[in-house]
């Protein structure tokens, strides 16, 4: 997937602009947020759990190297084959020389945002094999020639109206417009390549050490048949989704389709074992699993190594004002909302997605709605403070916070110049009290009005409180 983040602040506002987009981010409230409400209080003990999740990943983290080993060790003695990849250009390298050695001419695929850092796609259309995206929603994208917009719902940001007008484009068949017989369509499409298809080729929520196993969340049926179906399987996940035990898993699990979908449990919870036995109907007779590093070891003994908790639940873009209001695809690649405000200036380079860091409002939404409490608003204030270190803000900006700094450490200047801000907003603000532009923050003020100050300070207006008490 290309990367385009280094355009945030152009897209965003071509998306707010969008009508039809707007609507259909809507749906995040009536759906997402009031659902993962509703869920998180049918748990009486919701801060117990949150904190042993957090202590989970945190354990996994700290002793990565010790359960990864642990995994490969459990899971070659059952028949799978691991292999591991520093880069993107590996995991692709890796599946198509795969695909190459058991003469796979068809790929089918349930939903993994690793094989979307990898654009593996478009690898394995170059090595002339035919992909399939069998998830609802990468299906849909795939038709449009769309990059998903959300982690979980990947097609939030299209209309019902518009999936009608591509189905009807596509499948050269009658406009349907309810949602149960789009969905018919769809997997009438579908089912023909499930049963046809050489390879499956699937994500891994979590990888358990203990087992050797995988473990893929849904809500529909496809990832049971992408991975159980074709008689060869590759799962492709980051090294940071392994846990300890199963037992891990089930605490994670409780939390996990709450804060995604808003539901107590998901449709189906696929676990990988190894190959198939003798006798057995089900499963591949080729099992692989694909660890990628790409980017996250660079996190490890970080102060950003917390963000690797991170489960993909997606809570914290549907909590998000910004991601509200602009929609995945204004942050230019796999990863939006806060989570992608801080996992893409890692994977890509910070100097690649400038903007991200500062996309948000530093509200806490995020912070306080993740399963796994990710301090997200702390890390962003992180790669803020890297990116003034290393001189990547405009040289008026660096010069402005040096100016305030140097006043901010002189207690009566600061208290003299604020004063005398306050005085001057007040009278810019006028009879309406409202300043509709404010010199050198043409951000705040180009689109709406600020608040003018009532012409006092702070420490004035407690000093007049406290004398009247």
């Amino acid at each position: 997937m290309q990367v385009t983040s280094m355009h945030f602040k152009a897209r965003a506002g071509g998306k707010l602009a969008d009508a039809n987009l707007q609507g259909a981010l809507r749906k995040l409230q009536s759906n997402f947020v009031k659902g993962r409400a509703e869920r998180v209080a049918e748990l009486d003990n919701f801060e117990v759990i949150r904190d042993a999740a957090a202590a989970i990943r945190d354990r996994a983290l700290d002793h990565l190297d010790v359960y990864l080993d642990e995994f490969e060790r459990n899971a070659t003695a059952r028949g799978t084959v691991v292999h591991w990849a520093e880069t993107t250009q590996e995991v692709n390298r890796i599946v198509c020389e795969l695909a190459a050695k058991y003469n796979v001419r068809k790929a089918v695929k349930s939903k993994s945002m690793v094989s979307e850092e990898c654009a593996l796609n478009d690898a394995l259309e170059a090595a002339g094999i035919e992909v399939v995206e069998t998830d609802l929603g990468e299906y849909i994208l795939q038709l449009a020639k769309e990059p998903p917009s959300h982690i979980v719902a990947p097609v939030v940001h299209k209309t019902r109206g518009e999936v009608s007008d591509l189905f009807e484009e596509k499948h050269h068949l009658p406009r349907k417009t309810d949602i149960a017989a789009l969905t018919r369509e769809a997997r009438e499409m579908l089912r023909g390549h499930f049963l046809t298809a050489d390879m499956g080729i699937s994500g891994a929520n979590f990888v358990v050490a203990e087992t050797g196993s995988t473990l893929i969340v849904t809500n529909e049926g496809n990832g049971r048949m992408v991975t159980t179906l074709p008689r060869v399987h590759v799962a492709i996940t980051g090294i940071e989704k392994v846990v300890p035990t199963l037992e891990d898993v089930t605490t994670l699990l409780r939390l996990l389709p709450r804060h995604g979908t808003g539901q107590t449990i998901t449709n189906y919870i696929s676990v990988t074992t190894g190959v198939k036995s003798a006798g057995e109907l089900d499963g591949p007779e080729h099992f692989h699993v694909i660890l990628v590093d790409a980017g996250r070891t660079r996190l490890i003994g970080s102060d950003l190594q917390p963000m690797l908790r991170c489960i993909r639940c997606g809570a914290c873009m549907n909590h998000c004002p910004v991601y509200q209001s602009v929609g995945g695809h204004a942050y230019g690649w796999v990863y939006p909302g806060p989570m992608g405000s801080v996992l893409t200036p890692m994977y890509v380079g910070l100097e690649n997605a400038l903007d991200l860091p500062n996309a948000s409002t530093l509200c806490n939404q995020c912070g306080v709605v993740c399963p796994v409490k990710i301090p997200l608003p702390d890390l962003m204030r992180k790669l803020r403070e890297r990116q003034f270190e290393r001189g990547l803000k405009p040289w008026s900006e660096r010069l402005g916070l040096r100016l305030w700094g140097w006043v901010a450490q002189r207690p009566g200047l600061y208290a003299m110049m604020v004063k005398v801000g306050a005085r001057l907003l007040a009278r810019m603000g006028g009879a309406g009290k409202l300043i509709h532009n404010l010199p050198f923050s043409g951000g705040w003020t180009g689109g709406r009005d600020l608040p003018a100050p009532e012409g006092k300070t702070f420490r004035e207006m407690y000093r007049q409180h406290r004398q009247k008490s």
